[in-house]
């Protein structure tokens, strides 16, 4: 704040100021009516339908069983859902493995590779042809 008071004062806009900071206006405003932030201060309750540790210990047991740990959890939960378990969604098994650290790729699959463009690109008219415009349809039927 001192430092946008201080820019203001030498005659620079209050806007260019914020911008330099990497500040919005509007949070500038607000600051100035109410300098205590209460979001620091504010003790959240957990979500009701949080999972306790034993229904974590579930899922992490679940996905490193002998079986089911080469398998994705896009492929684990309806294999389970077969069995009848279900113990948590495809998203929760996802989160509760890479909370573990185990959110790396699972069995055979690869991290993604950058890959060339194969498109063609034509510097000049005629280089690159890739359709017959003689066939394309019109708004009258039968006549292309």
């Amino acid at each position: 704040m001192q430092l946008i008071d201080e820019a203001v004062q030498q005659g620079a806009r209050r806007s260019r100021a914020c911008e330099q900071l990497g500040l919005s206006v509007r949070s500038v405003q607000r600051w100035r009516l109410s300098p205590q932030d209460g979001r620091t201060q504010l003790r959240r309750a957990a979500p009701p339908n949080k999972l306790s540790e034993a229904e974590r210990q579930a899922v992490l047991e679940a996905a490193n069983r002998p079986d089911y740990a080469s398998l994705t959890p896009h492929q684990i939960v309806p294999k389970l859902a077969d069995e009848g378990v279900y113990l948590a969604s495809e998203s929760t098994f996802y989160r509760v493995l890479k909370a573990a650290g185990q959110g790396q790729r699972r069995g055979r699959a690869r991290a993604p590779q950058q890959r060339t463009l194969t498109t063609h690109r034509a510097d000049g008219p005629n280089q690159v042809w890739c359709w017959d415009i003689t066939w394309m349809p019109t708004t009258i039927r039968g006549r292309y």
